[in-house]
């Protein structure tokens, strides 16, 4: 079951459930869940490697962040692929998962968000992947609402996160074994 607006008001107001909302969400959200923000844009660089046991991914450029104290607008080069962070923070209870959707802005632009899903137990930003399919660049203001978080009920609770993705890290520091 998808929890609604004021259930989720309630666990950010009791439990934390999504630190750094911005204030249109706390006070006027749209829909079934809350907008998140991009707080940091990155550009890959080298190459990634999933093993059975070890992965290794790219290396992350900075290219962009949110200062809320000036409009950073960046161009997403056509058929480039990049990495964003939110503002936003999530502390994810036992019994709660989190599923994201882009923002339909994008996809009408051509742009689309590679979105997955945020486990029981995981507390940090969130990671998403960017990509413009266009054939011409996308201006994309750092701070703006960029996808849509769905939060859903856990019957009988869930299993807690153990990855090492915990607390937001973007990318690894070099091959790691996989827990």
């Amino acid at each position: 079951m998808i929890l609604g607006i004021s259930e989720l008001l309630r666990l950010v107001k009791e439990e934390n459930l999504v630190e750094g909302l911005s204030e249109r969400e706390l006070t006027n959200p749209e829909g079934a869940g809350f907008d998140l923000r991009i707080g940091e844009l990155y550009k890959l660089r080298g190459q990634g490697f999933l093993g059975v046991t070890e992965r290794e991914t790219p290396e992350l450029e900075l290219a962009a962040s949110y200062d809320p104290a000036k409009s950073t607008v960046i161009a997403l080069e056509p058929r480039i692929y990049y990495m964003m962070k939110t503002i936003e923070k999530v502390n994810t209870p036992l019994d709660v998962a989190i599923l994201f959707r882009p923002r339909s802005t994008l996809y009408r632009s051509g742009v689309t968000a590679f979105t997955g899903n945020c486990a029981p137990g995981y507390k940090g930003e969130l990671n998403f992947g960017l990509i413009n399919f266009g054939a011409e660049p996308f201006k994309l203001e750092m701070g703006a609402r960029i996808v849509h978080a769905m939060f859903y009920e856990v019957k009988a609770g869930g299993s807690a996160y153990r990855g090492q993705w915990q607390g937001g890290r973007a990318t690894t520091d070099g091959k790691e074994v996989q827990v």
